[in-house]
């Protein structure tokens, strides 16, 4: 597989991932910290769905862990700092574009049952390409938790 845009969305998190004063959601949504441990966990998923494909295994790509805010805590709490969890994360997104450089055609292309939520929706359940989940990966999730964490910034102080 062509890793290109999966690392460049990488290479666009980790920019905006480092820019200091992240703070809250105003909605009452997920923090940077929160942000990061679910991109922990998905990257951990598709990288181990992967494997299993490789394994000839059938895996599932299901997100409802990397949703469950018990997960998401335990997943920071396991990291000293931002820095710390970044790092982690930054880890394991070379582990899946290590991953998805090694797979072939045959490999990409088997259907994997796939699960997902957002906002406690149901958008997509039915088999998808292993390709497609890491493509999904590069086209729309990073880019969009990107732009959460770009939401997060906090607004500079007015000078009077």
């Amino acid at each position: 597989m062509d890793t290109t845009a999966l690392r460049s969305a990488y290479d666009r998190l980790f920019e905006v991932a480092s820019i200091p004063g992240l703070g809250d959601a105003g909605d009452g949504g997920w923090n940077a910290d929160q942000v990061l441990a679910h991109l922990l966990s998905v990257d951990a998923t598709a990288a181990a769905v992967a494997l299993g494909v490789v394994s000839g295994s059938r895996p599932t790509f299901d997100n409802r862990i990397a949703l469950d805010t018990w997960n998401l805590d335990r997943i920071i709490a396991d990291h000293t700092d931002r820095a710390d969890l970044t790092a982690h994360v930054r880890s394991q997104a070379t582990v899946l574009c290590h991953i998805a450089d090694q797979l072939n055609e045959a490999a990409a292309s088997v259907l994997v049952p796939a699960l997902l939520l957002s906002n406690e929706r149901v958008v997509l359940d039915q088999p998808v390409p292993l390709a497609g989940i890491i493509e999904g990966l590069a086209g729309d999730h990073i880019p969009g938790h990107t732009q959460q964490l770009l939401d997060l910034r906090t607004a500079a102080p007015a000078r009077g």
